[in-house]
């Protein structure tokens, strides 16, 4: 199993960077314009839908764990042609926050069982896209 941990010093409150994570607009805004759809019930369903250059584009899975505003837990399928929806073939993402002086410390974990997925632990890049934007959305929020 490849585990990646990133971890993202904010200069927001958790309560910002808790909202970032789960409001369907917010997410939007970081996730390449991806529609939310979800209770954050634990054992609820969770779909991200979006489209890349006129291709529509799906991921499904499961909510875990929903404790705000510090812990998001879900499973997610991210269909491939070589494989089934089946448990052993989703992968975890965790996003924990602790208070730091001046903000929050974000902890992105994801647990990926999927074959081809590299071994061991890797250590994030917080200088992904995708997390650059998160950045820019809770530091910096829309006026």
């Amino acid at each position: 199993m490849g585990v990646t941990t990133t971890r993202l010093d904010l200069a927001a409150t958790p309560e910002r960077v808790f909202a970032a994570l789960t409001e369907p607009d917010l997410v939007r805004a970081w996730q390449y314009g991806s529609a939310l759809e979800t209770d954050w019930t634990p054992g609820s369903a969770l779909r991200f839908t979006s489209e890349w250059r006129g291709q529509g584009f799906e991921q499904w899975g499961t909510i875990v764990a929903f404790v705000p505003p510090r812990l998001v837990v879900y499973t997610l399928f991210t269909p491939r042609g070589d494989l089934e929806d089946r448990p052993e073939h989703r992968f975890t993402m965790t996003y924990e926050l602790d208070d730091i002086p001046g903000g929050t410390r974000l902890t992105v974990r994801q647990d990926d069982p999927r074959p081809g997925a590299p071994a061991g632990e890797v250590v994030g890049d917080p200088g992904d896209p995708v997390l650059v934007a998160l950045r820019a959305l809770v530091e910096d929020p829309p006026g």
